[in-house]
Order: C-alpha cells, then structure tokens, then sequence
C-alpha cells in the first residue's frame, strides 16, 4: 500500500501531467483516465490504451468558469447558471472547442467539459495549468466502475501514475448529467 500525502499526490499527479503522462485518477464522480487535454500524443495514448473509437468524444475538466472562455469561443450565458445551479456534477457539450488536442475536439467542433468542485482535481488542473482529459478507468465496453476497487488491474498497470487519494471512497458514485448547449442557448439533456 502508498503511503502518501495528499499534498505528494497532487505534487505527484501535476508532474505527470505536465510531462505528457497519462494518469488514473478520482474525479468529482468516477475515477477516470486523464492527461493534458491540450497533448495530442496523451490523448491519441488513452484512446489507444482504452481501445476506445478515435473520435469517440471525451470530456474535459476545467477548475473554474473563468477558464471556459480559455477553451470554448462563444460561451452562451446560461451555462454559468446551469452549472451554479446544478446540485450534481454537470458536464456540458459546448460549440466552438479550441486551445484543445484536435484529436479531443468531436467532428461538428464540439467539446464536453465539466467544472469540478472536488479538491483534488481541483488541484491537479489548477497547479499544472492544463484542462484534464477525463474518461471512465474502463477498456472500451466495459461496465464503468464506481470504486477504485472494480478498476481493472491491466488499467492500472498502463498507465503512468495511479494516484492514491480516495481510493478508499465508496457510494453515491455516478457519471455527471450531459447536456449539450447550443449558442443560442437553447439546451438538451443527453444524459440525465
């Protein structure tokens, strides 16, 4: 077992990301598979690692709504109320992706992000100064787990860095609600 500090762990995780490693990590929901949402060679490694569709879309976290504009060209107004309003975690699909891995980036131009509350992805976004790569610790097909525990072992052995913060969390653990919002505002939910 890692003996870890928090703080190593963040330390830890940041370095990774900053170096173009790939990174299983606890997110606000489920424990996902992250990298620097703006390296090319990081995110081609996931999808190549989950045996995921290129082109099948991941999400991204940011740390704060200020960064948002960072990433979407036209950010429509009521995403800020839709996200401070939101009780659960939210991730919402945003026209106009750019600043991002191209290979992230889904064909009509459109990109999922989600604004995380959790402190260490919090952390880990705001210390390496990089939006994350967030998709669920499974081989493509797989069931999504819920727990560090039901992570398959061959994942844990590809990837770069397992972090050792909450691996011991348990519960009220589900994907984030995905709604897809158009400029004009108007918005679909496409995952409740």
């Amino acid at each position: 077992k890692i003996i870890m500090s928090f703080e190593e762990d963040v330390k830890k995780s940041v370095e990774m990301i900053k170096s173009g490693k790939v990174i299983l990590y606890p997110t606000d929901t489920i424990w996902g598979i992250g990298c620097d949402a703006t390296n090319p060679k990081a995110v081609q490694r996931i999808f190549r690692l989950k045996g995921r569709a290129v082109g099948k879309s991941m999400i991204i976290l940011l740390d704060s709504v200020e960064n948002l504009q960072k990433y979407v060209k036209q950010v429509p107004p009521i995403a800020f109320d839709l996200i401070e309003n939101s009780a659960s975690p939210i991730t919402i699909v945003y026209s106009g992706a750019y600043n991002l891995a191209k290979n992230l980036i889904a064909e009509d131009g459109s990109i999922a992000i989600r604004i995380v509350r959790d402190e260490y992805c919090q952390q880990v976004i705001s210390k390496s100064g990089k939006p994350l790569v967030s998709t669920s610790a499974n081989i493509s097909g797989s069931p999504s787990p819920g727990t560090f525990l039901e992570i398959e072992e061959e994942l844990k052995k590809k990837v770069d860095y397992v972090a050792a913060s909450f691996r011991d969390r348990a519960g009220r653990i589900k994907p984030s609600t995905i709604i897809k919002l158009e400029e004009s505002g108007i918005f679909k939910v496409l995952r409740p």
